[in-house]
């Protein structure tokens, strides 16, 4: 290989990874969900998108920093997440898989309509000083916001396992994950595990839904896109797998980006879909995901 074609290919490679981390963030809520309850939660895409416009308010209204302003988000979101689990999704989840599913899919549409009738359907975005900055790799340059997007799916994937691997509350959860009948005669409280589940799922999906708006713009309907690539991320990565869905993530990333690069903007997420659809025919367990 030549080095004109290695110099041509390295910017949309590393550009890929960096785009891949913005994935993650947005993906690790909802694997968390699938891989402690099995629960298909379509409303993802639309707190991500809450995030999202949580930031975008306090920025324009209150002139407060989108990265400070987390402070305030991820507490709220977490007390939203831990509240619709426990009054609502909980007794839902006992009568089987459907009842959760169109029950999130019915608030992934109430949240959408709601966004659409105060944010109006015109595009919104965090701009901050530093979300239009640049950074260099030597020639290279990219926007410094993709870099901070791979630094906060790092940050957050060993913050994920250190809390499902080495705190009692992550012991709960595997406990739950594994087998919720023998936690239950142990004394777990299995309703607050899954609603401290949801919970932080949410918190997640806030997280992620900061960083995207600092990234790109978004509009209401955001949310059904966003919900698609967090299911791709989950699909290649592994299901319930924090590192199987960062390296979904970046899988996805290097997909739309040498998408972009060989054959045009046109065919960027077509390519990105297609990887998806061909890792469910393969792996449909997801690159580190576990056979059931």
């Amino acid at each position: 290989m030549s080095l004109e074609v290695v110099s041509n290919l390295l910017p949309p490679i590393i550009m890929g990874f960096l785009l891949g981390g913005l994935y993650s963030v947005i993906g690790f809520g909802l694997s968390l969900v699938f891989g402690v309850m099995r629960m298909v939660n379509l409303a993802h895409g639309s707190f991500v998108i809450f995030g999202s416009y949580f930031a975008w308010v306090l920025l324009t209204i209150v002139g407060l920093d989108p990265l400070l302003s987390l402070v305030i988000i991820l507490p709220i979101s977490f007390g939203i997440g831990f509240g619709l689990q426990r009054s609502l999704l909980n007794r839902l989840y006992r009568l089987g898989v459907e009842p959760p599913l169109l029950t999130t899919y019915g608030i992934a549409i109430i949240l959408a309509s709601a966004y659409l009738l105060i944010f109006t359907p015109y595009s919104r975005g965090l701009v901050t000083s530093y979300s239009i900055r640049s950074a260099g790799f030597g020639a290279l340059t990219f926007p410094l916001i993709f870099i901070l997007d791979f630094i906060a799916a790092l940050i957050t994937m060993i913050f994920l396992y250190i809390l499902l691997n080495k705190t009692y509350v992550g012991l709960a959860i595997r406990c739950a994950t594994q087998d919720p009948q023998a936690a239950k005669l142990v004394g777990m409280n299995i309703n607050h595990i899954y609603a401290l589940t949801f919970g932080l799922a949410i918190t997640f999906a806030s997280l992620g839904g900061v960083f995207l708006g600092l990234t790109y713009p978004f509009i209401p309907a955001s949310s059904f896109t966003y919900l698609i690539i967090a299911f791709g991320v989950v699909v290649v990565g592994g299901l319930g797998s924090m590192l199987g869905t960062f390296i979904g993530g970046i899988v996805l990333g290097l997909a739309q980006t040498l998408g972009y690069h060989f054959f045009g903007i046109g065919y960027q997420l077509f390519i990105t879909y297609l990887v998806i659809l061909v890792m469910l025919v393969i792996r449909p367990q997801g690159i580190l995901g576990v056979k059931r």
